[in-house]
């Protein structure tokens, strides 16, 4: 059994993925050119935004954001500390202090009491800028923007949403990626729409950040690549990735959004009974990158997880460290209280195997796993 089957994906569209793969190599344009272009359209008309634009991978993706944006040493970038080290390390990189925000107990997003809480503390602290908030799109679900936005609006910051999980996602038909004042998703192999390799996109309604980002990721490009008229850096998605990525997402908006809610359904039935299930708001629909159920304590996860083993059932803890505790981080001095929520996350979640072509048996074993275990402690 697979953590996540991207081999049973590309069984099912070998013929097309072959296919678009041959098709780059017969006409030997790797960089740019008709399959990139094809996919920025798509994804821009899926997800409800004026324009996609590609790089080479998510973390780029929110780093193009922060040179565009100007983001600099002195200025504050708020992001949950429930998350991925790059959401925090794109804002180290260009220099400004990241901010961490614990998060909420049942979605495990960015809480937004917590976050205005910390806007107003490094206000009244007067040493560092508010400049934006990273809220992300945890495993799969967006974060609560309704609020966030009203809390940006309020003291006048950006808003960067890191869909990288989130992708498919959506609250109440708004897509996740149109959430903000920019957006970004990865396509990592293992993300809901992941190629095979790196590669990410930014999303935007802006018209003049559109034409700086393209400037940006090729070397500060003015008119051509050999007229360069500000410092940027080298982040392209390859043609192959976005040939792959259009077969992909072609299967992802005909089945696979719907399959893992399918998967989810299945899952939450019949475990919500003996262990906390993911909760989804009303409205809210998750692309569920992870299937992620809480234990009540880290003994209890690791026993649980060591059995599944046993079983041959892949599981895996995202994640075992907060931000504030990453050694690249030590430098910053944290209250402990201010991460209450997220420290009890890292010693009690655990994510359960979760992808669009998981069958129901497969499903029904991991879930006969789960109860027998219960049963033993019982």
């Amino acid at each position: 059994m697979e953590f996540r089957d991207l081999k049973a994906q590309y069984t099912k569209y070998k013929s097309e993925i072959d296919t678009a793969i041959q098709t780059v190599i017969n006409n030997s344009n790797f960089i740019g050119g008709t399959e990139v272009n094809i996919l920025e359209k798509r994804l821009a008309e899926y997800v409800g935004v004026k324009h996609c634009i590609t790089c080479a991978n998510g973390t780029e993706a929110m780093t193009l954001l922060m040179m565009a944006w100007g983001i600099k040493a002195g200025d504050a970038v708020f992001v949950p500390d429930f998350t991925f080290f790059s959401t925090g390390e794109i804002v180290s990189f260009v220099g400004a202090t990241p901010i961490f925000v614990d998060v909420n107990q049942d979605t495990f997003n960015m809480d937004p009491i917590k976050l205005e809480r910390a806007i107003i503390r490094v206000i009244e602290e007067g040493e560092l800028s508010p400049k934006v908030i990273i809220p992300v799109d945890l495993f799969g679900l967006p974060a609560n923007y309704n609020e966030i936005e009203k809390i940006a609006s309020t003291y006048n910051l950006k808003v960067l949403e890191d869909g990288a999980q989130g992708f498919g996602g959506s609250i109440h038909g708004k897509k996740a990626c149109s959430f903000g004042d920019a957006a970004t998703t990865s396509f990592f192999p293992a993300k809901p729409l992941g190629c095979y390799g790196d590669g990410g996109a930014i999303f935007t309604n802006d018209d003049k950040l559109t034409e700086l980002l393209n400037s940006l990721k090729v070397h500060g490009k003015g008119e051509d690549k050999y007229d360069n008229v500000r410092i940027g850096v080298n982040s392209r998605l390859d043609s192959i990735q976005a040939a792959v990525l259009n077969v992909k997402l072609t299967a992802f908006i005909d089945h696979e959004l719907e399959d893992v809610n399918r998967v989810y359904k299945l899952y939450t039935e019949k475990l919500k009974d003996i262990v906390v299930t993911p909760l989804i708001p009303e409205g809210y629909i998750s692309s569920f990158a992870q299937y992620t159920i809480k234990l009540k304590n880290k003994e209890e996860r690791d026993t649980l997880q060591a059995k599944l083993k046993q079983e041959g059932i892949p599981s895996l803890v995202y994640y075992t460290k907060p931000m504030h505790k990453q050694v690249a981080f030590e430098k910053y001095n944290y209250d402990e209280n201010d991460f209450q929520v997220t420290s009890e996350l890292c010693d009690t979640v655990l994510s359960l195997p979760m992808h669009p072509y998981l069958k129901n048996e497969d499903v029904f074993e991991i879930i006969d796993a789960l109860r027998s275990e219960f049963e033993a402690i019982k």
